[in-house]
């Protein structure tokens, strides 16, 4: 199992990003899917996560109303729409995936609860 976190790069406060996430290895419409972040010598943070089928979201309030999770299972691939960026957001950000066959539970929002995580992408904001 692969997962390839892409689209973290540098922008101004009130910008915007996309991050993708390839998975590969897998059967992608069977996973949840998360996005968490992680500052240096801080614990990782949930963000926001995705049932498979795409009909449950959840977000951290910190990112509510600014962060939009969707997914593509046609292409294996789970983005984050991030907006209205603040210098706070500035990290590394990790997709996670955690099998889910066809539950229709809400997807995870622990970090130990997902299995598979990709290498992660910076996002800096300057202020």
């Amino acid at each position: 199992v692969q997962l390839v976190e892409s689209g973290g790069g540098l922008v101004q406060a009130g910008g915007s990003l996309r991050l993708s996430c390839a998975a590969s290895g897998l059967t992608f419409s069977r996973y949840a899917m998360g996005w968490f972040r992680q500052a240096p010598g801080k614990e990782r943070d949930f963000v926001a996560a995705i049932s498979w089928s795409a009909g449950i979201t959840d977000y951290a309030d910190s990112v509510k109303d600014r962060f939009t999770i969707s997914r593509d299972n046609a292409k294996n691939t789970v983005y984050l729409q991030m907006n209205s960026l603040k210098p706070e957001d500035t990290v590394i950000y990790y997709c996670a995936a955690k099998y889910y066959g066809n539950s229709y539970r809400p997807p995870p929002t622990k970090p130990n609860e997902y299995t598979y995580w990709g290498q992660g992408t910076q996002v800096t904001v300057s202020s």
